[in-house]
């Protein structure tokens, strides 16, 4: 089943999740992840997977923090959709090491992520 990814936009997603998710931290990157299937409001498209990006200055200038940027949409528009369990709002936060980390890696690092916050499809979540 093919999922539908979209994206975070408001400020007010991007705090939801990081006020009420699980968290994991690894060498390239760091994954909030909230579920959003017991929502009481419930979301008009419940079977898609929600994505936000940021990348904080202490990253580095404009131009390295977009390369980041894009570096963690190729990895997420590769990963999420085969890996990620639906219904779940994640946000990706680049760290100094995301500019320098090997694309495999990066993919090892977010696979890993969402196992650890059980937004993983597979069954050893944590």
């Amino acid at each position: 089943m093919a999922q539908t990814l979209q994206r975070l936009r408001r400020r007010r997603e991007f705090l939801n999740v990081a006020g009420n998710g699980r968290k994991f931290a690894a060498p390239g990157l760091v994954l909030q992840a909230l579920d959003r299937t017991g929502d009481a409001a419930g979301q008009p498209n419940d079977e898609s997977v929600r994505v936000g990006f940021t990348v904080t200055r202490k990253v580095g200038n404009a131009v390295i923090r977009n390369r980041v940027r894009r570096r963690l949409r190729a990895a997420a528009a590769e990963i999420v959709p085969t890996h990620a369990r639906q219904g779940f709002d994640l946000v990706l936060i680049g760290r100094a090491g995301t500019r320098n980390r090997r694309y495999e890696d990066l993919t090892a690092d977010l696979t890993e992520a969402l196992r650890r916050v059980g937004a993983s499809r597979n069954g050893d979540d944590k």
